[in-house]
């Protein structure tokens, strides 16, 4: 589970997602941590809002680094409202209408973007194995916080350009 969220806790600000990400200058090192990282995933499990926001961007962002591995892995919609879940001319997502049992029977490795829904239904479930944060030089001071952690123990950190820290904790 990798999650961008304020030095506050929030996930979202009263303006959006775009409230954190609007904080970090330079995000060349998330791009290529998260390149190298992609290469160990089999599928990107998504809930249906960070899904819906993904499909409009990534599928014609041709110019960005990590373009072709997020166009070209296979993704998961966790949805009991989508039927359908197109991604421009590439191979479009499948749908699972339990994200837990989905995850209880995956085979291979999977990283959930965003999703808060679909985070806390995970983590509830005791179905996340390690969360990594990154977190943005800015407090947001309300907004979408991030869902209750069962206990962490840190892995690893450390601190990016721009002032972003990132974190990766195992779960339990």
């Amino acid at each position: 589970m990798q999650q961008w969220m304020s030095v506050d806790g929030f996930l979202a600000g009263p303006g959006g997602e775009g409230d954190v990400f609007a904080a970090v200058a330079d995000f060349s090192a998330s791009e290529a941590h998260n390149t190298t990282l992609l290469a160990s995933v089999d599928e990107v499990l998504l809930g249906r809002r960070t899904y819906e926001a993904f499909r409009e961007f990534w599928p014609g962002a041709h110019d960005e680094p990590m373009a072709q591995l997020v166009n070209t892995l296979p993704k998961t919609v966790c949805t009991t409202t989508l039927t359908e879940a197109p991604w421009g001319t590439h191979a479009p997502a499948r749908i699972v209408p339990d994200a837990v049992a989905h995850v209880r029977e995956l085979q291979g490795t999977a990283i959930v973007w965003g999703s808060v829904a679909l985070m806390g239904a995970l983590l509830a479930a005791g179905q996340v194995d390690e969360v990594e944060l990154l977190v943005a030089p800015i407090a947001l001071g309300g907004g979408t916080p991030l869902p209750a952690i069962p206990k962490l123990r840190l892995l690893e950190t450390e601190t990016w350009p721009a002032s972003v820290i990132r974190t990766r904790y195992a779960v339990g």
